[in-house]
């Protein structure tokens, strides 16, 4: 596992306004995992939180520091936020896979608040309302130029999953758009 006392790229840094907040998540351990279908039983098991198999979906385990994200047929983002270690329980699982951590190649901005819909609406194409795209929905997408993983962990909050290299990007982008937000609330 990857050693996550690094800097973070957005230290220091956070937006609020009378219509959304704006925070660099704290860091967390993450994995890209692969798996054929019948891996996903034992890889839940081994991990602790059950991978999803509905498409944009995701599953948080019952202690709420692990949570797994379906990304496609057979791939999913798992992110902990306790120091565990999601690479070495994947190694406990009697099953084909890849694991990779990719700690380190990706951080987070937690966007909250009732402006959080209409700042991340501002550079994804995707249909982010609550009825569409609920608490609990997940989908790899893009914001203004890049590629990012947003994830609706409340009505309104979101956490947006992107590289470290496009994190000042993405930030300033969310900045300008939780600005209008803020003048349309």
């Amino acid at each position: 596992m990857a050693d996550a006392s690094r800097t973070h790229p957005l230290a220091g840094r956070k937006v609020a306004n009378s219509a959304v907040t704006l925070t660099p998540a704290e860091p967390a351990a993450r994995l890209s995992l692969r798996a054929r279908p019948d891996g996903i039983a034992a890889l839940s098991k081994a991990l602790g939180v059950k991978l999803p198999e509905k498409p944009k979906t995701s599953a948080v385990s019952k202690s709420g520091a692990r949570a797994a994200l379906w990304l496609g047929p057979d791939e999913w983002l798992v992110i902990d936020t306790a120091g565990g270690d999601p690479v070495a329980d994947c190694g406990k699982a009697k099953a084909l896979h890849s694991a990779v951590d990719i700690s380190h190649r990706n951080t987070a901005i937690l966007v909250e608040g009732r402006g959080a819909e209409a700042t991340l609406s501002a550079g994804c194409p995707q249909d982010l309302s609550l009825g569409v795209f609920p608490a609990g929905a997940c989908s790899r997408t893009i914001l203004g130029k890049i590629e990012v993983v947003i994830w609706r962990t409340g009505e309104a909050a979101f956490r947006v999953e992107c590289w470290r290299s496009f994190s000042a990007y993405a930030f300033d982008f969310l900045e300008e758009a939780a600005a209008d937000a803020a003048i349309a609330a």
